[in-house]
């Protein structure tokens, strides 16, 4: 598999364990995540079909939601398969090249979900900031623009973790204690120096997430400024309940996130190999899973949407007293 005097050790496959000290254990963790995988595709999937084809949802807020849950189906999809064969039938191989594929669109993904919160934050603060200008300002080629650039930060800082852990030699062996391809995972499997690979995660994680999360805090200042300065009790009130599905979506997304850098950074001795794995995989399932809940159970639109595509329209006018 290797060769013997090469310069450049690579191996042509990796061994993803899945989650080591487990190993009995794979079909009983396997059932949580193949159940979320499921509510996450028939729930995203169901999100896009209903914004594309309800005539109500086709504004702004909706465009970025149907954006947040294409990129979140597309994200569990790019682990989920493989980790459930890895459980159910034990194919741990996987090809050198798809190993850096997947690594590749899993972060990239997990950057676009970071920049899609960040452009509805945005929508969210010209809508409730400039409410008369909203039209005019995220029309629908502005929108296309802000996710096509969003997509773009993604693949050109993303792209250097490829190719940084191809040119690593791979000597020690080629077993990956995990589930999926990540970049770090992949380069502790090497015998080479792998610091340049962890400050450079640690810098695009700074671009991508601390760039959002700062966007993020300033607009959500404004809209309070906004929100406080106004007079009517029932306009506050309005105006926060459009911001709740958003505001439970990046804690959604967030919280996992930064609970599990801190895990590894400051609980790598304390916290078993295992649970790493466990919060890991929970972080790429949590946020596609509970979206589109959360994103039905808050938006009146949506619920509504749902309930023409379900039931007659005589029904529709009843729920809607309901709801009201």
């Amino acid at each position: 598999m290797f060769g013997a005097n090469s310069s450049s050790l690579t191996p042509g496959f990796f061994i993803l364990n899945g989650v080591p000290g487990l190993e009995d254990a794979h079909i009983w963790i396997s059932l949580p995540f193949c159940f979320m995988y499921l509510i996450a595709v028939v729930g995203n999937c169901g999100l896009i079909y209903l914004i594309s084809h309800e005539e109500a949802l086709h504004r702004p807020m909706y465009y970025f939601l149907a954006l947040l849950s294409f990129t979140d189906v597309t994200w569990c999809t790019t682990t989920v398969p493989n980790m459930l064969c890895i459980f159910w039938f034990n194919l741990k191989e996987i090809d050198f090249n798809a190993c850096l594929a997947q690594m590749f669109f899993v972060h990239l993904l997990t950057g676009m979900e970071s920049g899609v919160l960040m452009l509805m934050a945005l929508d969210r603060y010209v809508a409730i900031c400039y409410p008369l200008r909203d039209p005019t300002i995220l029309t629908t080629p502005t929108i296309a623009k802000a996710g096509l650039a969003t997509f773009l930060r993604g693949v050109m800082l993303i792209t250097p973790f490829a190719l940084l852990s191809k040119q690593l030699p791979y000597c020690q062996g080629n077993i990956i204690p995990h589930t999926y391809c990540d970049h770090m995972s992949v380069a502790k499997v090497s015998c080479g120096p792998v610091k340049i690979n962890a400050i450079y995660g640690l810098l695009a994680a700074l671009l991508i997430g601390g760039f959002d999360i700062f966007c993020i805090s300033v607009s959500y200042t404004m809209i309070l400024r906004a929100v406080v300065s106004l007079s009517s009790a029932d306009a506050r009130h309005k105006a926060f309940s459009t911001c709740t599905s958003h505001i439970c979506a990046i804690v959604i997304t967030y919280v996992p996130a930064l609970f599990t850098i801190f895990t590894h950074r400051f609980g790598g001795k304390t916290i078993p190999h295992h649970v790493h794995i466990i919060i890991a995989n929970l972080y790429l399932m949590l946020p596609p899973t509970l979206n589109p809940i959360v994103y039905g159970v808050k938006t009146k639109q949506i619920r509504e949407g749902v309930c023409k595509l379900f039931f007659r329209e005589k029904d529709v006018l009843t729920m809607k007293r309901f709801m009201n």
